[in-house]
């Protein structure tokens, strides 16, 4: 039996995580929404996780740093970095940290979902393997 995968989404602002919540249902994709990090830490649950979204800044510490936290854990899952105070360091040490986006918010739907929908194709092909129909 396979899990249902899902996008967790962690943001302090409830009605960007609703939001958040929403666009991605829209958009075919289940979704666990926390509002701090500390929630996430208690609840788990990575396995089935496609990516992680991360508020920058959380009431409860750092996204950027919740994220090195789980890396430190042994949890490897793709992160998309969202904030609404974007500056120079920061990005440069959210990028550092392996993300697959950065959003400053306001985002469109479209910047959010694309990242998502590269992963999405980069796990069907892992999964299928490479394509030799066109070798002789």
């Amino acid at each position: 039996m396979q899990t249902a995968k899902y996008i967790i989404v962690v943001d302090d602002n409830p009605s960007m995580l609703r939001g958040i919540g929403r666009l991605l249902r829209e958009h075919g994709f289940a979704s666990r929404l926390f509002e701090t990090g500390s929630a996430l830490l208690r609840d788990g649950g990575f396995d089935s996780a496609i990516c992680l979204i991360l508020d920058v800044n959380l009431s409860d510490g750092s996204g950027i740093e919740l994220r090195h936290r789980l890396a430190d854990q042994g949890i490897d899952v793709p992160v998309i970095y969202i904030t609404g105070n974007d500056n120079p360091a920061t990005r440069m040490v959210a990028m550092a940290s392996g993300c697959v986006a950065y959003l400053t918010k306001p985002f469109t739907a479209n910047l959010l979902i694309q990242p998502i929908e590269r992963l999405m194709a980069g796990r069907r092909l892992a999964v299928a393997g490479p394509d030799h129909s066109s070798m002789a």
